[in-house]
């Protein structure tokens, strides 16, 4: 993961533990005096998961992990899970070893095949010493996932593609195809789509003539045209006019600017040659995809300081 996502998850789990451990813990003490009485555990398991809102089961193990209780739902009590040796799981390590509140990290349910997390409290007795431990389910669905992703600050990324294609890339070269005969018409008039009819994002695929575009009046839907769409004025017709778009972080006047550069690194070389490229307006990115499959995600600003000889190597 990048450092911006994985700060994001860090902080996502700081909240979840501190909504989780103080409810864990209370309920683990009151579990202390009745280690001796599974049945009873099961009674207070199902009277605490009432207003524990978030908690999809509850259970307590022995302290050899080995499981006392049922596994509590709020539903039923799944008597089939009593006896249940759970030290192999990931999240018993870290309890195994003294840690008191623990929450795991995310997984994929056994049964629900959906991301979980399992939280586990130490059951201690009055000298402290560790006499089993307290574990909670939870679906990452239903937990109160609520803190921002922002991935506006991330630089550039640069990823290897196929193998197999970067092996055979002198084998192969550059074919025609019917958005090169036309690419001046098709840039300029996707850049017209974008300044004054409310596309926010468009990918052109160069080797098979066609583009996807995202509209602000309808992001969740993109559409698909070809190359006879993109070389005939008349397409702006088939969409209303907008004024260019108020989150745009991209100065109008630059996209025909990245588009010139699309077209450059499409004709530079005739065995590495661009074969799609996109522009997003509102987060800045260019996307390029290369005929050796590799690809980059710059903004749009460091894209246009680099020129041939830093993609090719040659001036």
């Amino acid at each position: 993961m990048s450092s911006s996502i994985l700060a994001h998850v860090a902080e996502q789990r700081e909240v979840l533990k501190s909504l989780l451990s103080d409810n864990m813990f209370e309920l683990a003490q009151q579990c202390a005096g009745l280690m001796q009485q599974p049945h009873e555990l099961d009674s207070l398991l199902q009277s605490h998961l009432k207003d524990l809102t978030y908690c999809k089961h509850l259970f307590v193990l022995d302290h050899k992990a080995y499981q006392l209780t049922a596994t509590v739902a709020r539903d039923r009590l799944l008597e089939t899970e009593r006896g249940r040796d759970r030290v192999a799981r990931p999240y018993m390590q870290s309890a195994l070893t003294g840690n008191q509140f623990y929450l795991s990290e995310a997984y994929i349910s056994k049964n629900r095949k959906r991301p979980s997390l399992t939280s586990v409290q130490t059951i201690t007795n009055a000298d402290g010493r560790a006499i089993g431990y307290l574990g909670a389910d939870f679906d990452l669905r239903e937990l109160p996932l609520t803190a921002k992703l922002n991935l506006t600050k991330q630089g550039w990324l640069q990823m290897k593609g196929d193998p197999a294609i970067r092996g055979g890339l002198f084998a192969q070269k550059r074919t025609e195809s019917a958005m090169d005969t036309k690419i001046d018409d098709v840039l300029n008039l996707m850049k017209e789509l974008m300044i004054a009819h409310g596309v926010f994002h468009a990918k052109f695929h160069f080797s098979s003539s066609r583009a996807t575009i995202w509209l602000v009046d309808n992001p969740y839907d993109y559409q698909i045209l070809n190359n006879d769409e993109l070389s005939d004025a008349d397409l702006c017709l088939a969409f209303p006019q907008r004024d260019y778009f108020e989150r745009a972080k991209v100065p109008k006047n630059k996209i025909g600017d990245v588009f010139a550069q699309f077209k450059k690194l499409r004709f530079a070389d005739e065995n590495i040659y661009l074969r799609s490229a996109s522009l997003n307006i509102v987060n800045q990115k260019v996307g390029l995809n290369f005929s050796c499959d590799g690809s980059h995600y710059v903004n749009y600003d460091e894209f246009l300081e680099k020129d041939n000889s830093f993609w090719f190597g040659v001036k």
